[in-house]
């Protein structure tokens, strides 16, 4: 499938407004990535297609990721819909003939994150939290430092602290991928500055 199709595709599988989110988030990443030296086209996919699997109804989603192999840990039990990214990441080639492995990853941890995330990882991650489209305390922030930083690793650090300060106040579990991934951003830093 050509993009053009991908996104038909799309449209007529997701509600409307997740697929507006979709697009939301593929017009950021491509800001981004043109900002980051990142593959604009991949972006755009990746950003496009992160919540694909979003078509199912969370009480659904452990059965999808059993259907495709795909282990259900702990908090994923607890949070089933955080399984729409590790579903997605596989229903881009089954669907939408995507078959590209940095596509395919950055769909995979765009929600919570995993230690040595490419900047195509990071750029969907973000990207998701910023689109146009959404509304919550501290998004403006998020979007300034959008605008402002052109450390990628430092706007995920901050994207990360202020997920994981929202997961804490819910009173929910927090992902171990997203604690590695934050600890990995810390630590690498202090590397960079020895």
């Amino acid at each position: 499938m050509n993009v053009d199709e991908i996104r038909r595709e799309l449209q007529s599988r997701l509600k409307k407004s997740r697929f507006a989110h979709s697009i939301g988030v593929a017009d950021t990443a491509v800001k981004l990535a043109k900002k980051f030296g990142v593959d604009s086209e991949k972006a755009y996919i990746a950003g496009l297609l992160h919540d694909c699997a979003r078509e199912f109804e969370n009480d659904e989603l452990p059965a999808q990721a059993e259907k495709r192999g795909i282990k259900i840990g702990e908090v994923e039990k607890n949070s089933p819909l955080l399984l729409h990214a590790y579903i997605g990441a596989k229903m881009i080639s089954e669907i939408y003939g995507v078959n590209d492995s940095e596509i395919s990853q950055a769909i995979y941890r765009h929600t919570v994150g995993a230690k040595n995330m490419s900047a195509l990882d990071k750029i969907i991650y973000f990207a998701d939290m910023i689109e146009p489209n959404r509304d919550y305390p501290g998004v403006d922030k998020l979007r300034e430092l959008a605008e402002t930083s052109n450390n990628l690793d430092e706007i995920i650090l901050t994207a990360m602290n202020e997920s994981i300060i929202f997961v804490t106040q819910k009173n929910s579990l927090l992902h171990p991928d997203t604690i590695d991934a934050r600890n990995f951003l810390i630590l690498n830093r202090k590397e960079n500055k020895k």
